[in-house]
């Protein structure tokens, strides 16, 4: 498979503009654990391997384990996840699907009492994010496996 495009440099205003909610959602104070499963999460519904790769070997580099991200598919019937991770990922699963039931009040129902308003405006913002990155790298597909832990990092000074 070969890249379409290569949209950071074809647009880089799109994609500073992208960092930039990338930088909110960094900043938000939500444990960046949370944020690499919900990644991941959404990358699997998605189909996108860059986005894949690219979590996957973040949030093993940060300490997280195999068995929790092999998992990550099954997360409803897997003992490994927080009470609060679980109700991230179901509000993950209900945003990144949402032209099947749009957000149903159970799903709200029980993200709720597990985040502030503020930190469920961010989670909100980082399942967007993650939900365009998906996007642009399915589209244009952007080629898997050269990631190393740490490069978005640099990406992000480069935009």
């Amino acid at each position: 498979m070969s890249t379409r495009i290569d949209y950071s440099k074809v647009a880089p205003g799109a994609l500073r503009a992208m960092f930039g909610l990338e930088s909110f959602v960094r900043g938000s104070g939500l444990e960046e654990s949370l944020l690499n499963l919900i990644r991941m999460r959404t990358s699997q519904i998605n189909g996108c391997a860059y986005c894949l790769d690219m979590h996957s070997k973040d949030a093993r580099a940060l300490g997280e384990t195999e068995q929790r991200l092999y998992l990550l598919n099954a997360w409803h019937e897997a003992p490994f996840y927080t009470d609060r991770e679980r109700a991230a990922l179901a509000w993950t699963e209900a945003l990144t699907l949402v032209t099947e039931d749009h957000v149903p009040d159970e799903v709200f129902s029980e993200v709720r009492p597990h985040f502030t308003d503020e930190e469920l405006a961010s989670l909100s913002l980082a399942i967007v994010s993650i939900n365009g990155w998906n996007r642009l790298n399915i589209a244009f597909k952007t080629e898997a496996g050269t990631y190393q832990p740490g490069d978005v990092a640099a990406m992000a000074k480069k935009a």
